[in-house]
């Protein structure tokens, strides 16, 4: 399995891989799965500032994941949002971890510090969510920072949300600047 920089080309596959978390989980609070050409406006507008990446295996891929503004605001520019999706065949066998060890690596050269997740969660599992997010978060070292309860609505339950957050990088007194990912070499990524 290789981690490579996802492209437009990639569009379709990506859209496959999320499609089912959109109509049969909570995972995602999306009702409507995007389409293909959504997709290459998404990957377009999120390699402008921050990586997106991918997990391939003879030519499949496997899994994607992404990082996002955590707020608009410059202040924030050292903070990000985390999403990972994985083929729903294809869970807890690694992917996941490979992917988002290599979106902080990346993330790292931009100088970001903080990761954030933002998680459905609810204390009783039910057939669309379990909390195989929280945990896979926690074995990678995010900690939980907070909750809001009940403030989705999706398949007629209401469903909590979770953060969780993690350092990768160093809080300075005169912090250097965020390069954004365009900026950054891609040979590393790939």
């Amino acid at each position: 399995m290789t981690i490579e920089l996802v492209n437009e080309a990639d569009a379709e596959a990506l859209a496959a891989i999320y499609r089912p978390y959109v109509e049969k989980t909570a995972i995602t609070f999306e009702y409507q799965a995007p389409s293909a050409d959504e997709f290459k406006d998404r990957i377009r507008h999120t390699l402008a500032r921050y990586p997106y990446l991918k997990a391939v295996e003879d030519g499949k891929i496997l899994g994607y994941c992404y990082a996002g503004s955590f707020k608009e605001r410059t202040a924030y520019d050292w903070s990000v949002e985390t999403s990972i999706y994985v083929d729903m065949d294809l869970r807890r066998k690694g992917v996941g971890r490979q992917l988002y060890q290599a979106l902080e690596d990346c993330l790292k050269q931009q100088g970001v510090t903080n990761v954030n997740a933002c998680i459905a969660y609810q204390e009783a599992e039910d057939p669309y969510l379990t909390k195989d997010s929280y945990y896979f978060h926690d074995k990678l070292g995010y900690h939980l920072v907070g909750r809001f309860h009940q403030c989705a609505y999706k398949f007629g339950r209401w469903y909590d949300m979770i953060w969780m957050e993690k350092f990768i990088g160093k809080h300075e007194d005169h912090q250097k600047p965020f390069i954004p990912f365009s900026e950054i070499d891609k040979k590393e990524t790939d």
